[in-house]
């Protein structure tokens, strides 16, 4: 498969002549696309663009959940060598209206009427010319410059044809042409719009798919945010090798979704694997179940290794713990799913070796929106748990004095859309600087421990990478996120969200009233309990990184709230802001164990 431009991408589905190249699930039944009506509306697509005035460089936004449509447009505007500009559906207006006018769109597409709305109320601030809506809404009022998807799309059924000034356009395009201007979700400071040219992003699948092993058979479940660049790498990898994609355009869906396609491919960020043990810990939370369900993890540790090395073990105790519990771990993935892979954040050792127990093997990844994205990957052949892999054959990797990672190779952007500060900054020798801290092994493989902007330094000049102990803190299932504190400060403290539906389970298990989550977290027995969740971990920490207090709040740190990005990482500067005031007057206290957390007013 020789990839130069993501047009090729469109070439090879039709090449593969999918029956269901895309599905996606309308009112409880799945509806098909095959690789010709794909194609159909794609052309159709872009002949709306190019009656517009869209030409080869100019920028069309997407505004959407996962869905066909987005894929539609996506493989539209590569047509014409335009520029497509995806943007999260989650954004405020006010964010939507900064990408907008800082990329300079002229059309945007958006899902739903909620999206329209959104647009409707910026738009005049900006220089989009029409929107095009994907649902069929009728608009609240007169707007000549909304449109209909389908009113694009549709059109006469005809024999199936190429159309041959488009498909000689497309194949005009370049590897060095400019095919995306994607903004970071931004864990601090403003959005930067990372640009990738087709060959940035084609190297990279070309890269990632030589070391896996796809089979055209298989399914896949396209249901992390598109306006990321991994969701919509593993899309065009999918795509490209003949396997056919299908839309979850909302998390609550997955479950539902994840039974009925049961894919053999799953790729996801870390929150959903620690979701899926933390339901299947919850299930077998006491009695009979719980002493089986701990019986099977013994067992399953045992064959460890076996799992690992990609063995199916076939020991009695191994196949009757796989009967009782196993097996239904992996129906929470579908039953069938034969390659797992996390990316987005990190997986966490523990957890990893929590799915390896129970027979599941997860390939953990790491890359940036800037590497389009892969840098590193665990497969079949090379996996060691605690890394994220070894490098891609055409990515070149090493470690700075200060310990941050550097690479270079043909999937590194060239820069920052309007930022040449920022882009400058970005590379040191032609090396582009991650924010990353790793290490590579006498093997070969990539370790990162942390985020160079997240290390926290004490007034004692000890550093202290918070994110492992975070992740180690989150492989409890009462924990859903935990942010460590200390920067600048005498010792590190945390502050923990908990799993408020396991939590009010173990409240009322252990005769607990409570009116609010708020209560709830100020109870003295609760607060004992999450003490010696840190105290355990403490143990196992070194003297410097030891959590000295805690910080239990009534809430869930979520997208719409703010303390999470839309892909799914901690936003450490808005958690800390928001409990400033608790921060504060835990700081002022001297402590002497962790038993006297501050609680959240």
């Amino acid at each position: 498969m020789i990839l130069n431009t993501l047009v090729d991408v469109l070439d090879s589905v039709l090449d593969h002549n999918l029956d269901a190249a895309m599905s996606y699930r309308k009112n409880g039944v799945w509806h098909n696309l095959s690789a010709k009506e794909l194609y159909r509306q794609v052309i159709n697509t872009a002949r709306f663009l190019q009656k517009c005035g869209i030409a080869k460089g100019d920028r069309v936004a997407i505004v959407s959940e996962n869905r066909p449509e987005w894929g539609i447009v996506d493989f539209a505007v590569e047509l014409l060598g335009a520029v497509d500009v995806p943007i999260y559906p989650t954004l405020i207006a006010e964010q939507v209206r900064f990408i907008l006018q800082d990329s300079g769109v002229k059309i945007a597409f958006v899902s739903t009427a909620e999206q329209l709305r959104k647009l409707k109320s910026v738009i005049d601030l900006t220089q989009v010319q029409k929107i095009v809506v994907m649902d069929e809404v009728a608009p609240e009022s007169p707007h000549n410059n909304v449109l209909s998807m389908s009113s694009i799309v549709s059109g006469p059924v005809t024999q199936f044809t190429r159309d041959a000034e488009l498909d000689a356009l497309g194949k005009s395009m370049d590897t060095n042409d400019l095919a995306t201007i994607i903004y970071t979700s931004g864990t601090t400071g403003t959005p930067k719009g990372v640009m990738l040219t087709h060959g940035n992003i084609t190297s990279n699948i070309a890269a990632s798919t030589s070391i896996f092993q796809w089979s055209s058979q298989q399914g896949y479940i396209s249901f992390l945010p598109l306006s990321h660049i991994t969701a919509r790498h593993v899309d065009y990898v999918m795509l490209a090798t003949g396997i056919g994609v299908s839309y979850c355009s909302s998390f609550d869906e997955l479950p539902v979704m994840l039974k009925e396609v049961r894919p053999h491919n799953f790729v996801s960020v870390p929150r959903v694997y620690e979701k899926v043990r933390k339901e299947a810990e919850r299930q077998a939370a006491s009695g009979i179940k719980k002493m089986v369900f701990d019986w099977a993890l013994r067992v399953g540790r045992a064959h460890r290794d076996e799992t690992l090395a990609g063995r199916v073990p076939t020991s009695i105790s191994w196949r009757l713990a796989d009967a009782l519990v196993f097996s239904k771990v992996r129906a929470g993935l579908g039953g069938r799913a034969e390659c797992c892979i996390s990316g987005g954040a990190p997986l966490g050792r523990e957890l990893a070796e929590w799915f390896a127990d129970v027979g599941i093997r997860i390939f953990e990844g790491y890359g940036l929106t800037e590497t389009s994205p892969v840098i590193a990957i665990n497969t079949a052949a090379n996996l060691r748990l605690g890394s994220v892999g070894k490098p891609l054959p055409n990515v070149e990797c090493k470690i700075a004095p200060d310990g941050e990672l550097l690479v270079r190779g043909p999937s590194v952007t060239f820069g920052y859309w309007n930022m040449p500060e920022e882009t400058r900054n970005a590379f040191e020798e032609g090396w582009f600087k991650t924010g990353d801290i790793g290490m590579i092994d006498t093997d070969g493989f990539l370790c990162i421990t942390d985020r160079k902007k997240d290390l926290l330094k004490t007034s004692g000049g000890k550093m202290i990478a918070p994110q492992p102990i975070e992740n180690a803190l989150k492989t409890n299932v009462l924990v859903a996120q935990a942010t460590v504190i200390g920067d600048k400060r005498k010792y590190a403290a945390v502050i923990i969200a908990p799993h408020f539906a396991l939590l009010e389970d173990w409240a009322h298990a252990n005769l607990i009233s409570f009116s609010s989550r708020e209560e709830l977290v100020h109870n003295a027995k609760v607060r004992a309990l999450y003490e010696g969740i840190v105290a355990d971990l403490n143990t196992k920490l070194a003297q410097f990184e030891r959590l000295k207090r805690l910080i239990l709040v009534p809430d869930e740190f979520t997208i719409e709230s703010g303390e999470i990005t839309p892909s799914l990482k901690l936003k450490r500067r808005v958690v800390e802001k928001k409990y400033s005031r608790l921060i504060e007057s835990l700081y002022s206290e001297t402590p002497e164990t962790i038993a006297e957390p501050v609680r959240a007013h």
